[in-house]
Protein backbone atom coordinates (compact mmCIF):
# COMPACT_ATOMS: atom_id res chain seq x y z
CA UNK A 1 0.00 0.00 0.00
CA UNK A 2 1.08 3.55 -0.48
CA UNK A 3 1.45 5.80 2.11
CA UNK A 4 -1.55 7.81 1.96
CA UNK A 5 -3.54 4.60 2.51
CA UNK A 6 -1.22 3.42 5.33
CA UNK A 7 -2.39 7.39 6.72
CA UNK A 8 -5.43 6.32 6.21
CA UNK A 9 -6.06 2.84 8.34
CA UNK A 10 -3.83 4.03 10.77
CA UNK A 11 -4.86 7.89 11.13
CA UNK A 12 -1.00 8.63 11.34
CA UNK A 13 -0.16 11.92 9.22
CA UNK A 14 2.37 10.97 6.28
CA UNK A 15 4.75 13.29 7.64
CA UNK A 16 4.38 10.92 11.00
CA UNK A 17 5.10 7.65 8.48
CA UNK A 18 7.78 9.05 6.91
CA UNK A 19 9.53 10.35 9.76
CA UNK A 20 9.27 6.58 11.75
CA UNK A 21 10.54 5.55 8.48
CA UNK A 22 13.78 7.83 8.91
CA UNK A 23 14.09 6.51 12.53
CA UNK A 24 13.54 3.03 11.29
CA UNK A 25 10.52 2.56 13.25
CA UNK A 26 9.02 1.33 9.64
CA UNK A 27 10.71 0.21 6.48
CA UNK A 28 9.07 0.55 3.15
CA UNK A 29 10.09 -0.72 -0.35
CA UNK A 30 10.85 2.10 -3.24
CA UNK A 31 8.73 1.37 -6.54
CA UNK A 32 10.72 2.38 -9.87
CA UNK A 33 8.71 5.50 -9.63
CA UNK A 34 10.36 6.58 -5.85
CA UNK A 35 6.98 5.85 -3.84
CA UNK A 36 6.74 4.17 -0.78
CA UNK A 37 4.89 0.65 -0.50
CA UNK A 38 3.88 -0.33 2.58
CA UNK A 39 3.26 -4.09 3.47
CA UNK A 40 -0.22 -4.60 5.73
CA UNK A 41 1.52 -5.67 8.54
CA UNK A 42 3.00 -2.18 8.55
CA UNK A 43 -0.43 -0.93 9.61
CA UNK A 44 0.00 -3.20 13.02
CA UNK A 45 3.60 -1.93 13.51
CA UNK A 46 2.31 1.34 13.28
CA UNK A 47 -0.45 1.24 16.02
CA UNK A 48 1.89 -0.44 18.35
CA UNK A 49 4.61 2.57 17.74
CA UNK A 50 1.75 4.86 18.79
CA UNK A 51 0.72 2.60 21.82
CA UNK A 52 4.66 2.85 22.86
CA UNK A 53 4.73 6.35 22.35
CA UNK A 54 1.68 6.80 24.34
CA UNK A 55 3.41 5.21 27.27
CA UNK A 56 5.84 7.49 27.00
CA UNK A 57 8.57 5.88 25.46
CA UNK A 58 11.40 7.46 23.20
CA UNK A 59 11.79 6.03 19.51
CA UNK A 60 15.33 4.82 20.19
CA UNK A 61 13.63 2.73 22.87
CA UNK A 62 10.64 1.79 20.69
CA UNK A 63 13.06 0.97 18.11
CA UNK A 64 14.66 -1.61 20.58
CA UNK A 65 11.13 -2.86 21.89
CA UNK A 66 9.40 -3.19 18.30
CA UNK A 67 11.11 -6.48 17.32
CA UNK A 68 9.86 -7.77 20.25
CA UNK A 69 6.09 -6.79 19.48
CA UNK A 70 5.45 -8.97 16.87
CA UNK A 71 2.72 -11.24 16.64
CA UNK A 72 1.78 -10.36 19.88
CA UNK A 73 -0.14 -7.35 21.92
CA UNK A 74 2.11 -8.40 25.16
CA UNK A 75 5.25 -6.46 24.97
CA UNK A 76 8.10 -9.19 25.98
CA UNK A 77 11.74 -7.27 26.33
CA UNK A 78 14.11 -8.48 24.09
CA UNK A 79 17.30 -9.22 25.66
CA UNK A 80 19.18 -5.85 26.77
CA UNK A 81 16.23 -3.93 26.72
CA UNK A 82 15.34 -4.04 29.94
CA UNK A 83 17.65 -1.69 31.76
CA UNK A 84 16.48 1.30 28.82
CA UNK A 85 12.85 0.29 30.17
CA UNK A 86 14.15 0.90 33.57
CA UNK A 87 15.60 4.13 32.76
CA UNK A 88 12.68 5.36 30.90
CA UNK A 89 10.79 4.29 34.02
CA UNK A 90 12.91 6.28 36.04
CA UNK A 91 12.46 9.58 33.97
CA UNK A 92 9.00 9.34 34.09
CA UNK A 93 8.98 9.10 37.53
CA UNK A 94 10.89 11.70 37.96
CA UNK A 95 8.50 14.27 35.77
CA UNK A 96 5.72 12.86 37.83
CA UNK A 97 7.21 13.88 40.97
CA UNK A 98 7.98 17.64 39.26
CA UNK A 99 4.66 17.87 37.91
CA UNK A 100 3.35 16.71 41.37
CA UNK A 101 5.27 20.28 42.85
CA UNK A 102 4.31 22.34 40.32
CA UNK A 103 0.59 21.42 40.35
CA UNK A 104 0.54 21.68 44.53
CA UNK A 105 2.45 25.26 43.89
CA UNK A 106 -0.13 25.90 41.08
CA UNK A 107 -2.82 25.56 43.55
CA UNK A 108 -1.16 27.26 46.39
CA UNK A 109 -0.76 30.26 44.18
CA UNK A 110 -3.89 30.09 43.09
CA UNK A 111 -5.32 30.01 46.99
CA UNK A 112 -3.14 32.90 47.93
CA UNK A 113 -4.25 34.72 44.80
CA UNK A 114 -8.21 34.33 45.50
CA UNK A 115 -7.10 35.66 49.56
CA UNK A 116 -5.71 38.93 48.06
CA UNK A 117 -8.20 39.44 45.82
CA UNK A 118 -11.17 38.54 48.66
CA UNK A 119 -9.61 40.80 50.98
CA UNK A 120 -8.87 43.83 48.42
CA UNK A 121 -12.45 43.89 47.62
CA UNK A 122 -13.86 44.37 51.00
CA UNK A 123 -14.30 47.62 52.67
CA UNK A 124 -11.88 48.70 55.68
CA UNK A 125 -13.18 47.81 59.05
CA UNK A 126 -14.13 50.64 61.32
CA UNK A 127 -11.15 51.21 63.40
CA UNK A 128 -8.30 50.16 61.17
Amino acid sequence: MLIGELSRQTGVSERLLRYYERTELIHAERRANGYREYDDQTVETVRRVRALLAVGLPTRIIRQVLPCTQDTATLRPCPGVLTSLRDQLDILDQRAAELKTARRLLRQTIAATEDTENTAGQAPTPGT
